[in-house]
């Protein structure tokens, strides 16, 4: 079968274990994931939901495996759009490995989300939104604040 993959890597002056609470730890991910938050207990078999600032599912899925400050996967699929929706589920892996060759406590963070079918609509929204969502949890943890923040209706 054809596989939709989306692959993501990026360098972040933090450490595993500090990497680690950022992508487990709801207030810390709101501040990075545009007002979302994760509703989960990070262990494998456990249900995993992402909420939009509004309360509203956005996704839905179950961890597969979870190995603090290393390794995290999930079963996940779109909730509020239809089409996304209708594709099933995807895979997300998330990779945190040490860099040895720096003089600052450095991570490399390596995300592949991926569906087993042919140009996925889903895949290709999440390839637009990984970017963004990375780019804030990395400022965030090296500076302190994001540098992305959710477009505001006019009016």
């Amino acid at each position: 079968m054809t596989k939709t993959t989306f692959a993501y890597v990026t360098y972040i002056r933090t450490t595993p274990e500090r990497l680690w609470g950022a992508l487990t730890t709801p207030d810390f991910i709101r501040q990075y994931w545009f007002g979302s938050t994760v509703e989960c207990d990070w262990k494998a078999g456990s249900p995993w939901t992402l909420k939009m600032a509004d309360g509203s599912l956005a996704d839905s899925g179950e961890i597969l495996e979870a190995v603090p400050g290393r390794r995290l996967v999930i079963k996940w699929r779109n909730e509020w759009k239809p089409e996304f929706k209708a594709e099933g589920y995807a895979l997300c892996t998330l990779e945190i490995e040490p860099v040895a060759d720096v003089d600052v406590p450095a991570v490399k963070l390596s995300i592949t989300h991926s569906m087993e079918r042919a140009d996925s609509g889903f895949i290709g929204a999440v390839s637009g939104g990984w970017p963004r969502i990375l780019s804030n949890l990395k400022s965030l943890l090296e500076t302190g604040s994001i540098v992305l923040n959710p477009v505001k209706p006019k009016g």
